[in-house]
């Protein structure tokens, strides 16, 4: 069965049936060694995955910031040596606990799993935790640990690729946060999901008011001067709403798991990766056939413009299920210690001057070529911030097919709370989804959002959403938090479910 038609429920019989229609097969892949894993094409594999039992007891049941940082949890907080990793290879996670306790580090793979949205594959403990030191504030205000590895392992051989958190628990009083890190491979697939991983430490204040946003004297800074690092924990999210499971995990539960969710549910052929792999390995994208930015995917390096550039040249599709994708530049160097890429800054805007009503300093950094929308089909632009209904403008396009979708009619609030507009003089560009933005109900902020499709040379195509907010339309994981900021979104919607299907068919059948 066509993982794209099958019933949304696909169960663990299904699933075990397939294994047995394998037959050894199956068997001598799942147990491969790496060579064999990036050389076999397995479009079964997460269907086997997702038919393993799964539990609700990922999440975090205790957790909470101090009220002097806003951010951090100092009881016990920390962060992983590396953002993406194969299995085979090694991960050190750091961890700091004040006061000193015994805690264990539990692991889990997110996906579908029944409708529990987690698998536990792993447990390390106990282990003796003490309280770390505080970075200085360095060059930049890069803020840089230096902890020692509270356990160190091998990612093992059966691992699928996906993201896994690591939640860590004390023993003296049950406080918890914490780790996030991806497994890739390099296996043919249909769909690579890349995480938007440059965006959540961008936006990490950890442990106080230290984000890309702020240089010391304002809190939302858009200019140069200022350093990140992934040496540090992530703080609880700061914006928009308090999400206590934010606590470690950066951005990814927020906007880009219902899409995991609703994709492992389905049995699509989807593997993994960071922004890291994107910049870093330009093959690696033409080993599947529809690339996936999703949720808030804002900083983009130039490798990973150019290399996302030359994928679609060579016929992989493009789905940018994101807004305020491919806004700011940026420039990766070298950590404290000389580990490459685990530091970066902005250098630039992908977009014209004065192209977006300027954040502080933002007209200071360079605005040139090439522009977001040049390469997405359109950029943020106007007001950047907002909310609308997301309104159809082409229902006779094959994108809308079975939605039951007519000119003008909308899915209330599913833009937000970013967006694209000013699509790119494109050949063959066309227009899905349009309309006026708003900063409240009622009340118009001057912007207009535009969802738009452009064909690549190889029968390809590229795709843009508009909106950060796409995965709500999707599901609706254990955990998840509806935003409600300028407008709200209705959650699960059979429309967008449609519309995301179409896409993905078309994705396999054009490359």
């Amino acid at each position: 069965m066509d993982p794209l038609d099958a019933a949304p429920g696909w169960t663990r019989r299904d699933a075990l049936k397939s294994i047995a229609a394998l037959g050894t097969t199956a068997a001598w892949t799942g147990c491969a060694g790496l060579d064999a894993d990036r050389m076999a094409r397995d479009p079964d594999r997460i269907r086997r995955e997702n038919a393993r039992p799964g539990t609700r007891d990922w999440m975090l049941t205790k957790t909470r910031v101090d009220p002097a940082t806003k951010w951090r949890c100092p009881w016990i907080e920390g962060y992983c040596s590396r953002t993406s990793l194969r299995a085979g290879e090694r991960l050190q996670v750091m961890v700091s606990v004040n006061p000193a306790s015994t805690f264990h580090l539990e692991i889990f793979r997110l996906g579908w799993y029944g409708g529990d949205g987690g698998r536990k594959v792993a447990e390390h403990g106990p282990l003796r935790g003490r309280p770390q030191p505080e970075p200085a504030v360095g060059p930049m205000r890069r803020r840089d640990c230096a902890w020692e590895p509270a356990v160190e392992f091998t990612v093992p051989a059966d691992w699928v690729s996906g993201v896994y958190v690591g939640r860590l628990t004390t023993e003296r009083e049950g406080w918890q946060s914490y780790v996030v890190f991806i497994v890739r491979d390099d296996r043919p697939a249909d769909f690579l999901f890349q995480c938007s991983d440059n965006t959540w430490q961008a936006y990490n204040r950890w442990p106080k008011n230290f984000a890309l946003y702020d240089n010391g004297e304002h809190e939302w800074w858009w200019g140069g001067g200022v350093q990140v690092g992934f040496n540090r924990p992530y703080g609880r999210y700061c914006q928009i709403f308090d999400q206590p499971l934010s606590q470690g995990s950066g951005e990814f539960l927020l906007w880009e798991f219902p899409t995991v969710f609703w994709l492992e549910q389905r049995g699509h052929d989807v593997t993994y990766g960071s922004n890291l792999d994107t910049h870093r390995d330009p093959a690696g994208l033409r080993r599947v056939r529809g690339l996936l930015s999703v949720g808030h995917d804002e900083y983009w390096t130039m490798e990973m413009y150019r290399n996302v550039e030359a994928a679609i040249r060579s016929g992989v599709n493009v789905a940018f299920l994101s807004g305020n994708a491919v806004c700011g530049k940026i420039g990766f160097s070298a950590d404290d210690r000389g580990v490459a890429e685990r530091v970066f800054e902005r250098t630039g805007v992908y977009g014209p001057p004065h192209g977006t009503r300027e954040f502080i300093a933002m007209d200071s950094l360079p605005h040139e070529r090439p522009y977001a929308n040049e390469l997405v089909g359109a950029h943020s632009t106007g007001p950047v911030t907002g909310g609308a209904d997301w309104a159809c403008a082409a229902p006779d396009h094959w994108l809308f097919e079975g939605a039951g979708m007519r000119r003008g009619d909308s899915i209330p609030g599913l833009v937000g709370w970013e967006w694209h507009g000013d699509p790119a003089p494109i050949p063959g560009l066309e227009v899905m989804a349009e309309g006026p933005t708003q900063s409240a109900p009622g009340q118009p902020n001057g912007g207009r959002f535009t969802s738009t499709i452009y064909p690549g040379p190889r029968g390809n195509f590229v795709f843009n959403a508009a909106t950060i907010w796409w995965g709500d339309g999707l599901s609706a994981p254990p955990g998840y938090m509806r935003p409600s900021v300028y407008t709200t979104p209705r959650g699960p919607d059979p429309r967008v479910q449609r519309i995301t299907t179409n896409l993905l068919q078309k994705m396999r059948r054009a490359a």
